[in-house]
């Protein structure tokens, strides 16, 4: 059995690297980073200035090389290297972290579970959204029935990007698994299966708004579960001005929040979790519960705290002790199916 500290290795140290992976093993005890692979020299002087004594190396074959040696090994790279990586990494031995996208398609899915099973180790998608504090919100409100029967969930995750930039999120392909569908689309679809289960896709509508760009950047998804529910998903780089986060309407009362969880902009300044407020939303913040209009009335909730550092807790005791991972890689291949549809419903370029 693995012990404590957990050795692990990093595949890249761009935003996900960086901000959404690094700071949790750092402030976990359970975890010791040991390796970051990063060809940026830039990249390579901000692993060793928040994280001395790391090791860094210039290629994710060079980290693989040594995966004999690591425990744990933490896929932040573009997803069309996902497989490749991962199946080097569960043959080494290594339990596997992979940020999502999961990977371009139910086939590579599919093999990347079968080594994982093969090889007895933990196969684990970072799908970090389900612990943020409004989406934890919401959970509480349907499960406490404050809301009736839920018969549509709105859920919208806009951006205003710009124009096309040198990332591989926007200079990839869609059959390599860029795109915006892929990119924040795997939150909205993961989060929607989670509150209300299995569900077909009835409508899709990908597009591409901004000029240069090569994969979808702007994109509606309709899905309707078995339970009867159904889901509205919108996500855009193209959005110069945002909808609701999530609108949730019920037989008895509907929620509404409006912005984005606050723990991404504070990792992004370096406010860690061991840092004080950290996952707290300000009351200003706050959505609202209740009817509108004549006879309603409408009370502000207060959100949920905020816990990414919830997914690496379920790591440790995935890998430690056996227990079941925080995120099923099936429950990722189910979102995975859902956007491979999506593409197929309403194909671009």
């Amino acid at each position: 059995m693995t012990t404590a500290p957990i050795r692990t290795g990093i595949i890249g140290f761009g935003l996900a690297g960086r901000v959404f992976h690094a700071p949790f093993l750092a402030t976990n005890p359970d975890f010791r980073l040991e390796v970051v692979a990063t060809s940026s020299p830039e990249r390579a002087a901000d692993a060793t200035s928040q994280h001395p004594g790391v090791e860094i190396v210039e290629s994710p074959d060079a980290l693989l090389a040594r995966a004999a040696d690591l425990d744990l090994v933490v896929l932040a790279s573009p997803a069309h290297t996902h497989l490749e990586q991962g199946l080097a990494a569960l043959e080494a031995g290594c339990a596997v972290v992979i940020d999502k996208p999961f990977v371009p398609t139910v086939s590579d899915a599919e093999q990347l579970i079968a080594a994982a099973e093969r090889a007895s180790r933990p196969l684990m998608v970072f799908q970090n959204r389900r612990w943020d504090g409004d989406f934890l919100t919401v959970r509480r409100l349907i499960s406490s029935g404050a809301l009736g029967r839920v018969h549509r969930f709105e859920s919208t995750f806009e951006r205003w990007g710009g124009p096309v930039r040198d990332r591989w999120q926007e200079t990839t392909t869609i059959a390599q698994g860029a795109g915006i569908t892929y990119d924040l689309g795997s939150h909205l679809v993961d989060q929607a299966l989670q509150l209300f289960g299995p569900a077909t896709l009835e409508q899709a509508e990908l597009s591409v708004v901004r000029e240069g760009s090569v994969s979808d950047d702007d994109a509606f998804l309709s899905l309707r579960h078995e339970s009867g529910v159904r889901s509205h998903l919108t996500v855009s780089r193209a959005a110069a001005q945002s909808g609701p986060r999530f609108r949730v309407l019920g037989t008895e009362a509907a929620y509404t929040v409006y912005g984005l969880d606050g723990q991404e902009p504070a990792l992004k300044e370096q406010r860690w979790p061991d840092s004080g407020g950290y996952g707290v939303t300000p009351e200003a913040e706050w959505g609202l519960l209740g009817v509108d209009g004549p006879g309603g009335s409408l009370a502000p909730v207060p959100t949920e705290r905020g816990d990414y550092p919830a997914f690496y807790e379920g790591v440790a005791a995935s890998i430690l002790h056996g227990a079941p991972p925080p995120v099923d890689p099936r429950d990722a291949l189910e979102v995975v199916l859902i956007l491979e549809r999506a593409h197929e419903l309403s194909p671009v370029g």
